[in-house]
């Protein structure tokens, strides 16, 4: 990179990361996640290859993770913008799922190629680093400042709405995805009235998809608001 960055002075890494994101995610849209859309993102953006490839090592994974962290920022520089209107703990993580989802609607069949990409073997570990990195990130958006074992319940349980309602949104075709809407105040609903100790956390979750199984089966509106089993948290029978 040192080398690089001496035989062009101008040269910014962190400019053409961006650069580069914004000229690939068009074509992402018709070629998923593959090295033709890198490639010709790169050519869209001026950039050559060897130093697209510089920016972004680890190729369309690199650049996935990329944006979608973009994202996760975008949603909590809004929810900064919007904290001195207050309002209840309830309506702040509504809002800030639903202003994570709108934030990311123009790519919305890249997020669809995503989840396939995302569950080739290569990939594995990226799925739920990202999962988690979202849920931490709404939490700490709407100001959540736990640090006991609530921390972990709060991310595990908002993991399980926010796939589930991730899912639902991919495969709503209602006018400005109010049915999706619909679906996550529901789901937020449940899972405020739940009381924070071991036994009644579990029944909850029992209620909402599995997050470790979110990018294996599909869910939305055409086929009712009940996920499929799949998704659900299986318990173990007693011998």
């Amino acid at each position: 990179m040192t080398e690089v960055a001496k035989d062009q002075g101008d040269y910014d890494w962190q400019a053409d990361r961006d650069k580069l994101v914004d000229a690939v995610m068009p074509h992402v849209q018709f070629d998923g996640w593959s090295d033709a859309a890198f490639k010709a993102g790169a050519a869209d953006a001026g950039i050559d290859l060897a130093r697209a490839l510089n920016a972004f090592p680890g190729g369309m994974a690199e650049v996935l993770a990329y944006n979608h962290r973009r994202h996760d920022q975008a949603m909590i520089d809004q929810c900064a913008l919007e904290a001195a209107a207050g309002g209840r703990m309830r309506d702040r993580i509504t809002r800030a799922v639903r202003l994570r989802l709108e934030l990311v609607s123009p790519q919305r069949e890249a997020v669809r190629a995503g989840l396939s990409f995302l569950m080739l073997p290569e990939n594995g570990a990226l799925g739920p680093k990202l999962l988690y990195g979202t849920v931490d990130a709404i939490w700490l958006a709407v100001g959540d400042k736990s640090t006991d074992f609530s921390f972990y319940t709060k991310r595990a349980i908002l993991a399980a709405v926010y796939s589930a309602t991730l899912l639902y949104w991919l495969n709503d075709k209602s006018d400005g995805h109010a049915a999706t809407w619909a679906f996550l105040d529901r789901r937020i609903d449940e899972v405020m009235k739940i009381p924070q100790v071991k036994g009644q956390m579990r029944a909850a979750l029992g209620r909402l998809p599995n997050p470790l199984h979110f990018l294996q089966r599909g869910a939305g509106p055409a086929g009712g608001e009940a996920l499929p089993l799949g998704m659900r948290l299986r318990r173990r029978r007693r011998a």
